[in-house]
């Protein structure tokens, strides 16, 4: 019958009080006169708990002639064991990933649940707040493709005074990340960096989801609804692609990368740390290399149906269509003013002169810029302007136009040259005929 009897509400409550102050004096957070005090007894009683607890456990705080101390509980050692690990190795961890480390690296097998309240009775984690309100979960997309959510997340990721932004791209259905990378801040050029990087892996997707930031939309009222019509950089740059961009109202309906921004923060910076990477470059090296294989190990889910939505996009020239884009007038130089940079755009086979014609100015992710006018692409530069390789398509010989605005025409032979001698003719000009009268006499007057 004693295995059936159950505890009193108000003891159990005294029970769980008396054991989280004697796991904060086991983290040697408090010294034991001063859990005494806190409890309430005399420094002996505290002696005779403390022996109690590393007796019978848990167990061993409840009244003595009540029920009996279960067999299952964890021998002392071991408590102290596992908060020093966290308290002197891995304090920076969350509860999970702790857990994971204890059976891993030190094969300790014990219960996710156990771990997490001796840690929270001992002080060391915070309690998680209350939950809110129930909430349905919007249910995934079946096939990979369909939907890839975008998203950044600004972070002290090497743990000390550096903030950095971590751009995340990961797919609806499986959860699998596509790209992750770390930024100084998230912005046009990061983001389409990272959209070029995944349509030129996996090819063209359906739908991208994200937030209402300025590189993704424009919104005329803050805290309004976007304008579709008047589209950014990025938002140009996938309707050439056929996809889709769905906008985000609230932190709420971004929930699926907003719980995953959260594993991020609660990991990455621990095994970087482990790792000793302190450097942009290679913590970014560390995350294509390594890491984000092991985080799609641990958290990827198969998606609802075989297949992919992905599409190739072989025949898209994606250089040039992730760079931002500018129209230009060309000059009567044959030249377009960019930046206070002046691009001399060679001739070409197929138009005489491009005075006047609207040019796209596309500048690269990498800092080149090039010139294009429907499909002719016309010219390729550096930074500072200089041509990069000759216009394999030149028409000829390009001619300097003189302030009058005439071109003079080049003549072949040169003027210089020493005159062609003429040929003779079987028909004889009238100087020629005169000469032959006047030599016959025949001349009549």
């Amino acid at each position: 019958m004693a295995g059936m009897f159950s505890y009193p509400k108000a003891a159990m409550e005294r029970a769980m009080k008396v054991q989280e102050v004697i796991l904060r004096a086991m983290a040697k957070q408090i010294t034991w006169w001063q859990a005494a005090e806190i409890i309430g007894i005399s420094d002996r009683h505290m002696r005779r708990w403390r022996e109690r607890y590393e007796e019978f456990g848990y167990d061993g705080l409840f009244d003595r002639r009540r029920g009996q101390p279960s067999p299952k509980r964890v021998p002392l050692a071991l408590v102290e064991q596992v908060l020093g690990l966290y308290r002197d190795r891995y304090a920076d961890l969350n509860v999970r990933h702790f857990h994971e480390k204890l059976r891993e690296q030190h094969q300790i097998e014990l219960s996710y649940t156990w771990v997490k309240q001796a840690l929270q009775g001992a002080g060391l984690v915070a309690r998680g707040r209350k939950r809110g309100v129930h909430r349905k979960r919007r249910p995934r997309r079946p096939l990979p493709g369909m939907l890839l959510h975008i998203d950044g997340s600004r972070h002290r990721w090497f743990q000390d005074e550096r903030w950095y932004d971590l751009i995340v791209i990961l797919d609806d259905a499986s959860c699998e990340i596509y790209y992750a990378q770390l930024v100084e801040e998230e912005s046009t050029l990061t983001v389409m960096a990272g959209l070029q990087e995944v349509i030129a892996r996996k090819g063209v997707f359906c739908a991208l989801y994200s937030d209402r930031g300025s590189h993704f939309w424009l919104t005329p009222k803050v805290g309004g609804k976007v304008d579709s019509h008047r589209l950014t950089q990025v938002g140009r740059a996938l309707r050439e692609l056929g996809i889709q961009m769905i906008p985000a109202y609230s932190p709420q309906a971004r929930g699926r990368s907003e719980r995953n921004f959260g594993t991020w923060q609660g990991r990455l910076p621990q095994e970087l740390r482990l790792a000793g990477i302190k450097t942009l470059d290679a913590a970014n090296a560390f995350l294509r290399e390594c890491y984000r294989a092991e985080f799609n190990r641990r958290f990827q889910v198969p998606p609802a149906q075989p297949g992919s939505a992905f599409m190739p996009g072989r025949s898209r020239d994606l250089d040039l269509i992730f760079a931002l884009q500018f129209e230009r007038t060309v000059n009567r130089d044959n030249t377009v003013s960019f930046q206070n940079l002046n691009l001399q755009i060679e001739a070409v086979r197929w138009r005489s002169t491009l005075q006047g014609c609207t040019v796209t100015v596309h500048q690269h992710l990498d800092g080149t810029i090039s010139l294009t006018h429907g499909p002719h692409r016309l010219g390729h530069y550096n930074a500072s302007g200089t041509a990069l390789a000759a216009n394999k398509t030149r028409r000829g010989r390009a001619v300097e136009k003189p302030r009058a605005g005439k071109v003079q025409k080049p003549t072949f032979p040169p003027r210089l040259e020493i005159p062609q001698t003429p040929r003779d003719s079987h028909f004889p000009t009238a100087s020629t005929a005169a000469g032959r009268l006047i030599q016959t006499g025949h001349v009549t007057c």
